[in-house]
């Protein structure tokens, strides 16, 4: 295809001017076939770890299955809390036969002992998944509220909102779930097979 007639088609997508095919997606030269199945969300932390199962049939129909937040107690060792993040995450991909496992990758902070206990869920959450020869990705958060606000500098409650109408649920999830949910509908929207 002509370098010009690519551009023409990138051009008509993003204003919204592609013919709408019935049962059919229409697909950019470079892109593979849209992701269709069950995605695992995660939002992993020490304080809690946000799960979001996601069944996702096209780009209209993308349901909620499953949200759940895992608290750990802090006064319990780093290995207890460890653990109960990641047989939570193992229940998860068990009861719904997870095909894929997103999350959220791991954002510049400033204090390290925040970045410490970040990538220590974190890392509890991948060995879950590698344990059952998940794959998993990783996403920016910024790539993760452009793709569910179409704007990378919405703030958390233009998310939270768009994420209850894309879901069609009648109130917000907790926080947490709802990061969750985001970062599935992100892979939902941007993995191409």
């Amino acid at each position: 295809m002509a370098k010009k007639n690519v551009r023409a088609l990138w051009a008509a997508k993003i204003a919204g001017r592609l013919p709408k095919k019935k049962g059919a997606e229409i697909l950019l030269p470079g892109q593979g076939k849209p992701f269709r199945g069950v995605v695992l969300g995660i939002d992993p932390s020490l304080r809690g770890t946000g799960l979001a199962v996601l069944e996702i049939k096209s780009n209209a129909s993308e349901r909620l299955l499953y949200s759940r937040t895992v608290k750990t107690n802090s006064k319990h060792p780093m290995s207890v809390r460890l653990a109960e993040i990641s047989r939570a995450v193992t229940q998860a991909l068990v009861d719904y036969s997870v095909d894929h496992v997103a999350i959220e990758e791991i954002i510049y902070v400033q204090n390290n002992q925040i970045a410490i206990k970040l990538g220590v869920a974190q890392g509890a959450v991948i060995t879950a998944a590698g344990l059952r020869d998940m794959p998993v990705f990783e996403y920016r958060p910024l790539k993760i509220k452009n793709a569910v606000v179409g704007f990378g500098r919405a703030s958390k409650e233009q998310m939270y909102r768009q994420i209850s109408g894309l879901l069609g649920l009648k109130t917000d999830l907790p926080s947490d779930e709802a990061d969750a949910a985001a970062v599935a509908l992100c892979h939902a929207h941007n993995h191409r097979e």
